[in-house]
């Protein structure tokens, strides 16, 4: 489904990525974790589409993937990407209203009718069915992002991407999180990609854990070389080798990652 050829990508005099090869087919749960800097929400903004690789091929069934975002690509951040202005409900079928042709992406009518009932529906996957009505400030940070998670996933994206979604919740709480990913994964199907600072929950979570880090260093310019990614492992067997592995290769001597 996506595919990476020889990628490279600098910013001015900054090697960010370099020799970036990857094959990722329909329904994998790709998981990230790497030291700061190293380019892993980089990687996520090309699969995005809003940025472009310097140098090679990032596809998306054998095409260039788009150089902007588009239906096939939904995005939850850490910061919960939600409008303050308007209630639960309202935020998401406002998710129909920008699918629309014209200025305003308003919904009148029929249409309304429409994406209320696929809105409420959603939000009952998400568990948010008892605050339809509520505003994102009365809400808990966990519930807030659910709400980002239902306003990106009634979009029908193919590929959901996952930018340190649960940095900020507190533990119980984010295991919540977890069961709920992982249910709505298999759901509706999607291909994903998750940023973590936490390698547990990278094993946890995904079916393939890639650790971005730089193989190639310079003392004196240590913006010269790119990040590639050094370990690509399928989850089974091996998880508590690697996890010893990656630990030691990335000088951790935490689970969890230093934030970016």
């Amino acid at each position: 489904m996506i595919e990476a050829r020889n990628i490279w990508k600098s910013f001015g005099d900054d090697t960010i990525l370099e020799h970036l090869n990857f094959k990722v087919d329909k329904g994998e749960f790709i998981t990230m974790v790497g030291t700061s800097g190293c380019g892993k929400s980089t990687l996520l903004n090309m699969l995005l589409g809003t940025v472009s690789p310097s140098r090679g091929e990032l596809l998306l069934d054998g095409q260039p993937i788009p150089d902007q975002p588009n239906a096939d690509r939904g995005i939850v951040f850490q910061q919960y990407s939600v409008f303050p202005h308007m209630t639960v409900l309202e935020n998401v079928i406002a998710t129909r209203g920008f699918q629309q042709n014209g200025l305003t992406g308003y919904l009148f009518g029929a249409k309304k009718r429409k994406a209320t009932l696929e809105a409420q529906e959603m939000l009952k996957q998400v568990g948010l069915k008892h605050v339809f009505n509520r505003y994102p400030d009365e809400l808990s940070g966990g519930m807030r992002q659910r709400l980002a998670i239902a306003q990106t996933l009634l979009g029908n994206p193919r590929i959901l991407l996952l930018d340190e979604p649960f940095g900020s919740l507190d533990p119980g709480i984010r295991a919540e999180m977890h069961e709920l990913v992982l249910s709505l994964w298999k759901a509706h199907n999607l291909t994903v990609f998750m940023i973590t600072h936490d390698l547990k929950e990278g094993f946890y979570l995904g079916t393939r854990l890639w650790v971005l880090d730089k193989v190639r260093r310079d003392p004196l310019s240590p913006n010269i070389y790119g990040a590639n990614i050094t370990f690509d492992i399928p989850i089974g067997q091996t998880e508590n080798k690697a996890y010893q592995d990656i630990k030691n290769s990335l000088n951790m001597t935490q689970s969890v990652l230093p934030q970016e």
